[in-house]
């Protein structure tokens, strides 16, 4: 066969064939990065909700664990009529309230005081009370009646008069022990309310309350520094 033959019958070249692309198409590209984008977002919406599940719980425990705390000091306080626990407040009621215009607690309000505020000391050393309790906040009260500066102070040294008796040590009666008192220089803090939560009456207003103050998940709270007591058991308030 000559060559014009061989190039008659030669197989012709494909158009399709030669401008096929090497690589996938814009819109596969497209589509790829898409489901990658999907299970991307999936995987970290995964996480956040397990982070968002895990943070419910560990409140839900927190919740949990504080009202056994109270729920324990309520218990206590059913052996001291007239003392009431209020959520993550005990109200002394009638048992510890002040005259008019006075910051001044007679001995069986001390007495009361120094008798009760032990169960709380118990329940702060205690694995949950370790674990939760920040501090225990004294509020005194005061009634409308005169200045608003004058009752706030008033209110003031009534919290500080809750701190004298119980600071207090022998040969005052049913002192409490060293180590309770250490623990209350390190608990308590005095915190005081002029024209605040007023109850019905005059008389009922003229009172003070613990408030029991938790710690927030992932909060420590600070070690209290080796400190001995001093000794000094002379209340402010009386010189």
């Amino acid at each position: 066969m000559s060559l014009a033959g061989k190039r008659a019958v030669a197989r012709p070249v494909r158009r399709d064939e030669a401008e096929r692309p090497f690589w996938i198409s814009f819109s596969d590209l497209m589509t790829a990065l898409m489901v990658l984008f999907l299970v991307a977002m999936s995987v970290a919406l995964l996480a956040i909700t397990d982070e968002i599940a895990e943070t419910e719980d560990l409140k839900a425990a927190r919740e949990a664990d504080i009202a056994r705390i109270m729920a324990g000091i309520e218990q206590a306080s059913l052996d001291f009529p007239g003392v009431s626990v209020r959520g993550r407040v005990v109200d002394f009621g009638d048992r510890a309230r002040f005259e008019s215009n006075s910051h001044k607690l007679d001995e069986a309000q001390a007495r009361l005081l120094r008798a009760f505020v032990p169960k709380v000391l118990a329940a702060a050393s205690d694995p949950l009370g370790e674990k939760w309790l920040k501090r225990i906040v004294v509020e005194g009260f005061a009634d409308a009646r005169g200045s608003y500066l004058h009752n706030l102070n008033l209110s003031l040294q009534r919290s500080e008069r809750v701190l004298c008796v119980l600071m207090a040590g022998p040969p005052a009666p049913d002192a409490l022990s060293d180590a309770e008192r250490r623990q209350v220089r390190e608990l308590f803090l005095v915190s005081g309310a002029s024209f605040n939560a007023l109850k019905a009456s005059d008389a009922e207003s003229r009172r003070i309350e613990l408030r029991l103050e938790f710690l927030e998940i992932g909060e420590r709270r600070e070690p209290p520094r080796a400190q001995p007591l001093d000794g000094d058991n002379r209340c402010p308030l009386d010189h």
